[in-house]
């Protein structure tokens, strides 16, 4: 983003209540090892938005930690969990990974949701979530919207 000259729109957000069904979250697996020896053994994901002249539009992206490169990404002018799986699914489309990846992302509403745990164990990916509030578990996906 940033050789594009695009920069993620940072603003407060006040915290909100979850409603409804209690979301499944999936324990740190990846503990901060953002180095791995071969592609397509961590893949990291996270969301962000950007202000348009339409207004608010999200970002999702898969980030494969060996190569650090963007594998998958939707856009969507809402924040829905669909976004996140057409990432996910993308993702998976391209790289075609015969082993089990380990797929990192936050605690937000749309990972925790059951739909996306049932994607990940459809297509042979393992779950893993960093703490809520500790963005460094993330660092990676999260510094490329910087």
């Amino acid at each position: 983003m940033k050789h594009a000259g695009i920069k993620a729109q940072v603003r407060y957000r006040s915290p909100q209540a979850r409603k409804g069904e209690a979301g499944i979250v999936s324990p740190n697996r990846l503990q901060r090892q953002f180095n791995p020896g071969t592609p397509d053994e961590r893949w990291v994901t996270d969301i962000t938005y950007i202000w348009t002249h339409e207004g608010w539009l999200y970002l999702a992206v898969a980030v494969d930690l060996f190569s650090r490169r963007i594998i998958g990404w939707s856009m969507q002018p809402r924040m829905t969990k669909d976004i996140v799986l057409n990432e996910l699914l993308m993702a998976v489309w391209r790289r075609n990974s015969q082993k089990q990846v380990r797929v990192h992302s936050d605690q937000g509403r749309q990972y925790t949701s059951h739909e996306w745990q049932s994607f990940l164990k459809s297509h042979g990916l393992e779950g893993s979530m960093r703490r809520r509030d500790i963005c460094h578990n993330n660092a990676v996906a999260e510094s490329f919207f910087q």
